[in-house]
């Protein structure tokens, strides 16, 4: 990875630079208020943490680095990885050299699988997901070379090192899950010729269609990053922080994307959708579905797959989803589908009637299972892990950055609730 760490190198020094030069500026410049229901809420929408390669604005969406993302839609995954590192857009050489990189380090060591194959035949596949990265700990670059003294402004190195290592194994190893669980637990060797989605796609082995290899492709890029704040995310970088390793960081961070309220409502959404199908046995005509949607807002549940805990627009990657779909999938023929577009068209409308929702706008995860569905993926468990893999590649991107600024432990202040009382003269 000799370009890749070379170009790393120079922004390194810019990051660490940049950064103390704004501390030393303007460490007592206050650049914004917290109420008490941000503090209540979760945190929410405090400005709090700093995070370069993605950015989400409410009217718009997400940005990679500074590209609204339906502009990134046919870039693979890799091209991805090296713009959340760098800023930039690499080269076809470069995209090469990093595609070569992953394919070396594709062979994944037989104690994962042995790990695997122990755990209990109903263990939930995300914790399968999450074992085995944490597993391969023991091979930590950064763990080594911190014990052995590295200085605090290289330690971005074998970060960067471990994050090659791990996102060159991961794919093969959320297959073999798919393939253990799901399938008869042969597993499907790498292509060392393939780039990192077609080779994902292709260990998976549920379609041969080039347009299921373009969907993850797709899949991957659109899942690879959310700014800092995210439960996946946040938790990564909290754990790195503490300067542990990418694989107890990776680790921690699935475990938060396991959550119904993060990366597993992508499985819930589907099936939502797959109780349509079976409650209409098809597609029901818009005034039969609105009919359903009501009856399910007025019995105190949720549409899954509509409003956004930031967004206020309809979700681009969902955009970029529903587009696909439209352009390869025949309604008439794909029911699943078929229902995913009459919710489009029917559930904003109830939402705006009802008039609680802050967004009635689809989210990502609207239509990103349905597509799955379409081509054969058909496991709603196992959707969770192909989110898992995509952002993996974000998370590992922030964390070789956080090191490389030299950002340090991550510790808000927690209040007693006594506390905050008293603040609030309450």
């Amino acid at each position: 990875m000799s370009v890749l760490v070379e170009k790393m190198n120079v922004l390194a020094g810019h990051f660490r630079e940049e950064r103390k030069a704004l501390s030393k500026a303007h460490e007592e410049t206050k650049i914004g208020e917290v109420t008490a229901g941000q503090v209540l809420g979760g945190m929410r929408g405090i400005p709090a943490l700093v995070c370069d390669t993605s950015s989400v604005n409410a009217d718009e969406g997400l940005r990679i680095r500074n590209i609204p993302i339906l502009d990134l839609t046919t870039k693979l995954p890799e091209e991805i990885f090296w713009l959340l590192l760098t800023g930039e857009h690499p080269t076809s050489a470069e995209v090469e050299e990093l595609r070569a990189e992953f394919a070396n380090h594709a062979d994944i060591p037989d104690y994962v699988f042995d790990v695997l194959k122990a755990m209990p035949a109903d263990s939930h596949p995300m914790t399968m997901f999450s074992t085995a990265v944490l597993v391969m700990g023991r091979e930590s670059k950064f763990r080594k070379q911190y014990d052995e003294g590295l200085g605090k402004n290289d330690l971005w190195k074998p970060m960067l090192e471990d994050s090659i290592i791990l996102l060159g194994r991961i794919t093969g190893i959320a297959a073999a899950i798919y393939r253990l669980k799901f399938r008869d637990g042969s597993r499907i060797a790498p292509d060392p010729s393939l780039d990192w989605g077609a080779n994902y796609a292709k260990m998976l082995g549920v379609s041969d269609n080039p347009k299921f290899t373009e969907l993850i492709r797709m899949y991957l890029v659109l899942h690879s990053d959310h700014e800092g704040g995210n439960v996946s995310a946040m938790t990564g970088n909290t754990v790195s922080s503490a300067l542990s390793d990418i694989y107890y960081s990776i680790s921690a961070a699935l475990n938060g994307l396991a959550g119904p309220l993060h990366g597993l409502a992508n499985q819930e959404c589907l099936a939502f959708v797959m109780e349509i199908y079976e409650h209409f046995k098809g597609v029901p005509s818009d005034e039969d579905l609105k009919k359903f949607a009501w009856d399910r807002l007025n019995s105190g549940q949720v549409i899954p797959g509509y409003g956004h805990a930031v967004l206020r627009v309809e979700d681009p990657r969902f955009t970029a989803f529903y587009n696909f779909g439209k352009a390869n999938i025949d309604t008439t023929q794909d029911p699943i589908f078929g229902i995913v577009d009459a919710l489009y068209k029917v559930i904003p409308g109830v939402l705006t009637e009802q008039g609680k929702a802050k967004n009635v706008k689809p989210n990502v995860d609207a239509a990103s299972g349905s597509l799955l569905y379409h081509f054969g993926l058909k496991e709603y468990d196992f959707y969770t892990v192909m989110f898992g893999v995509s952002r993996a590649m974000g998370i590992c991107a922030q964390v070789v950055l956080a090191r490389a600024a030299g950002n340090g432990l991550i510790r808000p202040k927690g209040l007693t609730t006594p506390q905050l009382k008293k603040l609030l003269g309450a």
